[in-house]
Order: structure tokens, then sequence, then C-alpha cells
């Protein structure tokens, strides 16, 4: 099954402009965490870390990451969508872009509603990409292949991939706080929402190009 399968139906050009537009949002979203100051998602504290230690920017360092985690894929037998390679590329740009133009907050009655702002638009980003069906990004696609090679459950595979890589980002130096927190609490009701707000019907959508993967199993970072 190749990159282009899903390219076909009605609803191509809304399945487009969901896959894109949310994609830029999530990179933004990241990009107004970082500038929050109060924590990041959890492969936003490892990206963070590993652009202190290299001098990359947080956005070259995302899709160092995503192209090194879509590499793991080749043994556990993933199959990439178009929106597994447009996930590893748009994000890091969309997040360098709005850095460049979002200056840091100062002061808690900045910094939080910042930080909530970022969280809000990562739900909203999360619900368009993944509602297009072009295939989930490399992050969720290791998850959700790891939980089909081992057996275990999508929930432990996520917490133990999570663990690990907050962990090595805040040894390296990736901010570890609030937002984390409230990020990893708010997530998971934020994505199922708008999921929900823009579905888009199956059958017009075509298939998703990672089989054994939904959309419910793939809220996870890309």
């Amino acid at each position: 099954m190749s990159i282009t399968s899903g390219l076909r139906g009605a609803r191509l050009p809304r399945r487009l402009l969901q896959l894109y537009v949310g994609l830029a949002l999530y990179g933004a979203s990241s990009a107004l965490l970082v500038r929050g100051g109060l924590g990041l998602e959890p492969w936003g504290v490892l990206h963070q870390g590993l652009a202190e230690r290299t001098g990359l920017t947080i956005g070259v360092v995302s899709i160092i990451v995503g192209a090194v985690v879509l590499l793991l894929w080749i043994p556990i037998r993933q199959k990439p969508g178009l929106g597994t390679v447009s996930n590893v590329f748009v994000i890091g740009v969309a997040m360098d872009g709005t850095l460049a133009v979002v200056p840091d907050a100062r002061g808690l009655a900045v910094q939080i509603p910042v930080m909530l702002a970022g969280i809000a638009l990562n739900g909203v980003a999360t619900g368009l990409y993944i509602s297009a069906r072009f295939g989930p990004g490399p992050r969720d696609g290791l998850m959700t292949g790891l939980h089909r090679l081992t057996g275990r459950s999508v929930r432990l595979v996520r917490t133990a991939l999570e663990v690990a890589v907050v962990a090595t980002g805040f040894v390296l130096g990736g901010t570890v706080g609030a937002g984390t927190v409230v990020y990893a609490l708010s997530i998971g009701p934020l994505a199922q929402l708008f999921l929900r707000v823009f579905a888009i019907p199956s059958a017009e959508a075509g298939s998703t190009v990672v089989a054994g993967s939904t959309p419910e199993q793939a809220i996870l970072r890309t």
C-alpha cells in the first residue's frame, strides 16, 4: 500500500485542507507552549532538551527526531501515509515560524493564558489532522506498532514511551512543569472532542493507510 493510496474520494480537498491546517496549527501550539515557559508536551520536552544541547532550532530537532522515529517503523512493519511524512516536516517548520514572531511570555498573568491557548490549540490541531485519515504521525505510529507487536495495551505503551521521552528531555534541559501535567490530563478529552467535530465519514475518506491503527488510537503526538 503506497503513501498516495488514500488520495481519492469526493472529500479529498477537505481532507487535505484539514491535514495541513491541522499540522501547521500543531506546530504553532507547540511553539506557544515553549513561549509560555510553564512546561511542554512530552515529546516537546525531548525536542527542547536536544535543541539546548545541539544548538539547532527546536523545529529542526523535531524534524530530525520525527525522521528517526519513522525509520523505527521499518522493523515493526508500520506503513506510512501522506500524513505521516507531512507530519515530519510541517510541524517543525510551523513551530520555528511561530517562534520567530511570538515573543516569550513574561509573568504568570501572561504565561498561563499562553499555556492554555497552546494546549487548546493542540487539541483542535489533533482533531483536524487525525480526522483527515492520511495516517498517524511518526510517534503515534511507533506507539500503535509497539502495541501490536508486544500485545501490551495502548495505554501502557503510551505511558512507557512518554515517561522515557520526558525523562530524557528533562535530563537534557527540556522544560517540565505545570504545562506538562495540564497537557497530559487534558489532551485526551480535547482530542476526542475535536475528532468528533472534524470527523469525515470514513466511507468517503478512503482507506486509512496505516493498518491496525484508528484515529482514537492515534490521539497521541506527532
